[in-house]
């Protein structure tokens, strides 16, 4: 896996690429001394998690052929100062599902997400704890 960064203009605006040519613009905020012309690289990894997580619930969920309808996650991180860095501390993704879905599927693919699949979760691991919660038709199943 290779990605290749390329600077934009005269502050942190950056155009990263994959090996299959998709682009990801990055940014810093204004008042970083950023334009804003694209989401953070901490942004970055919070999308990550829940790309990743929404990947591994519906392939799973699927394969026990469940009917998804709708499929959302919504990921905020904590963060705390860590000498002159600001890693994660707490990760809290909350999913919203609807479909014709069992309830014990739906909390089995997100505990299985977490626990064994989502790399990107494996990855931030060592620094933030992960919290979850699965909204299946309006109604909260699991909260960990």
């Amino acid at each position: 896996m290779k990605i290749t960064l390329e600077r934009v203009n005269e502050n942190f605006h950056f155009q990263l690429k994959n090996e299959r040519g998709h682009i990801v613009n990055v940014d810093a905020r204004p008042d970083f001394g950023g334009n804003d012309m694209g989401p953070s690289p901490m942004e970055l990894v919070l999308m990550g998690v829940a790309g990743c997580s929404g990947i591994d619930m519906i392939s799973i969920l699927k394969k026990q052929r469940q009917e998804i309808t709708s499929f959302k996650a919504e990921v905020e991180g904590e963060r705390v100062q860590v000498g002159e860095a600001k890693p994660f501390k707490d990760i809290h993704v909350v999913f919203s599902l609807e479909g014709n879905i069992k309830e014990d599927k739906a909390a089995k693919a997100a505990q299985l997400s977490f626990e064994k699949y989502c790399s990107v979760s494996k990855t931030v691991e060592p620094t933030a704890t992960i919290h979850y919660k699965v909204i299946l038709n309006g109604v909260e199943l699991a909260k960990i």
